[in-house]
């Protein structure tokens, strides 16, 4: 556990995230973050669950319609 830094940055608030936790959690400068609430604080991800959510539904909707998709690709 390590403790981190908030800073100001215009009218918000920022958290200053060392270069250890951004390599574990594979992002860099410009990616997006999500959190989540979760048992005893939240949990940060650079995956959307949502996201996820919805390339799912895409997935078994391309799988279902595979010649039409494929007859569209022509």
């Amino acid at each position: 556990m390590a403790a981190l830094k908030l800073t100001q940055i215009g009218n918000s608030v920022g958290v200053i995230l060392p270069k250890e936790l951004l390599a574990r959690l594979n992002v860099e400068k410009g990616d997006s973050l999500f959190w989540t609430e979760a048992a005893g604080g939240v949990m940060l991800t650079p995956y959307s669950a949502e996201f996820e959510t919805q390339m799912a539904a895409a997935r078994q909707i391309m799988k279902k319609r595979r010649d039409v998709l494929r007859e569209l690709a022509k």
